[in-house]
C-alpha cells in the first residue's frame, strides 16, 4: 500500500523554490530594485540608429545608469520648428560616485547635474561594438562646448549633448562650399590648358633641346680648357703659398723687431736712462744760457764794458788817419797846433 504524501512537505518545498527563485533574481538584478532611480532627458542630434532601450550610460568610463525610452521630437527653439531631434530619457542609479573623502556623489540630484553642466558636462554617442553598430551614451566634460538646451520645461532634467566626430565631420563637409570649389576647379584646368595649348609653351621643347645643346657645346669646351687651368691655377696657388711663407716670416721679424724696440722703449732701458740724463743735462745748459744772457749779469756788464773801449779805440783811430791824411810828415814831426 503507497504513502500518502504530506502536505506540508510538498509547500515547505514550493516556499523553498520561489524564495531561492526571488534570491538568484535579485541577486541577478544587482539590487538595482531597491535603488531609487531618477531620469535625465537628452536631445541628440541626428539619426540615433545602433541606440535601443537598456543601452548603458557611461560617465568617466563607469556604467551610471541605463536608457530607457528613445522617441523623436522638434527643436521647439529653431525659427522654423523644422529641426528633428532625438530625447532620450535616461535612469542613474544612486551612490555610484564618490569623492576622496569616501561620500557619495548623487547623479540623481538636478542641482548636482546642473553643477557638472556648469562645470562641462556634455553627453553624446559612441560606438559600443564595431561589429554589431551598437550605440551608448557617454558622459564626459568638454567645457570648451557650449551648452545647448532644448527643452522648454523648467522641471526636465537635461544634460546637454554635443555632436559626434562623424557628425561633425559632416557637417563640415555640408557646409563646404562645393559648386564654388568645382567652380573653381574647372577654371583652372581651362587656365592649364590653355597654357599648354599656346604657342610658347609648345615651342618650349625645342628650345630646351637647343639650350641643352649649347650647354653640352660649352662643357666639351670646358672639359678642353679645363687641364690648362688647372695647372695654371695650381702654379698660382704655389706661388701663393711662397708668397704666404714669406708674409710669415716678415711679420715674425717685425714682431721680434717690435719686441725690441717694446724693450728698448722700457722705462729702465739703458737708451731712455741716457735720453733722460741728455735731457736734464740741456735743460740745466738752457738754465746757465739764460742767466749769463741776463741784463744784470757780468759777463754782459763786462762785454759792454768792452765794446765802449774798442768804441773809443776805433774813434782814436779815425782820428789818426784823418790827420796823417792831411799832414803827411806829422808821423815824425809830430802834429801841428793850429793856428
Amino acid at each position: 500500500m503507497s504513502r500518502q504524501a504530506n502536505p506540508t512537505l510538498i509547500g515547505a518545498f514550493v516556499l523553498g523554490a520561489i524564495a531561492l527563485a526571488i534570491a538568484a533574481t535579485l541577486l541577478l538584478a544587482g539590487g538595482g530594485w531597491f535603488g531609487e532611480k531618477r531620469q535625465h532627458v537628452m536631445y541628440f542630434e541626428g539619426a540615433a540608429q545602433g541606440l535601443q532601450v537598456g543601452a548603458p550610460v557611461m560617465f568617466l568610463g563607469v556604467k551610471v545608469g541605463t536608457v530607457k525610452q528613445i522617441q523623436l521630437g522638434l527643436d521647439n527653439n529653431d525659427g522654423a520648428g523644422n529641426r528633428f531631434v532625438v530625447p532620450v530619457t535616461v535612469e542613474v542609479l544612486p551612490h555610484v560616485v564618490r569623492t576622496r573623502g569616501g561620500e557619495h556623489v548623487d547623479l540623481r540630484d538636478r542641482d548636482t547635474v546642473r553643477g557638472l553642466v556648469a562645470r562641462g558636462l556634455r553627453a553624446r554617442l559612441r560606438m559600443q561594438s564595431l561589429l554589431t553598430g551598437q550605440l551608448y551614451v557617454d558622459l564626459d566634460f568638454h567645457p570648451d562646448k557650449p551648452a545647448h538646451f532644448v527643452a522648454l520645461d523648467a522641471g526636465v532634467s537635461e544634460i546637454p549633448t554635443i555632436r559626434t566626430a562623424v557628425q561633425e565631420l559632416t557637417a563640415k563637409l555640408e557646409a563646404f562650399p562645393i559648386e564654388k570649389f568645382l567652380t573653381d576647379v574647372a577654371a583652372i584646368g581651362d587656365a592649364v590648358n590653355a597654357l599648354l595649348t599656346a604657342q610658347g609653351t609648345q615651342e618650349l621643347p625645342r628650345r630646351m633641346q637647343a639650350t641643352l645643346r649649347h650647354l653640352e657645346s660649352l662643357a666639351a669646351r670646358l672639359d678642353a680648357q679645363a687641364a690648362p687651368l688647372l695647372a695654371g691655377a695650381r702654379t698660382d696657388l704655389a706661388e701663393m703659398r711662397q708668397a704666404l711663407v714669406a708674409a710669415q716670416a716678415a711679420l715674425a721679424k717685425l714682431e721680434a723687431a717690435a719686441d725690441r724696440v717694446a724693450t728698448l722703449a722700457g722705462a729702465d732701458s739703458q737708451v731712455v736712462q741716457n735720453m733722460t740724463r741728455a735731457s736734464d743735462e740741456l735743460a740745466q745748459a738752457a738754465v746757465a744760457m739764460r742767466a749769463l744772457a741776463a741784463p744784470e749779469s757780468p759777463t754782459v756788464q763786462q762785454a759792454n764794458a768792452a765794446l765802449k773801449e774798442i768804441a773809443r779805440a776805433a774813434d782814436a783811430l779815425r782820428k789818426l788817419a784823418e790827420t796823417l791824411e792831411e799832414q803827411p810828415d806829422a808821423i815824425y814831426r809830430g802834429k801841428r797846433k793850429q793856428d
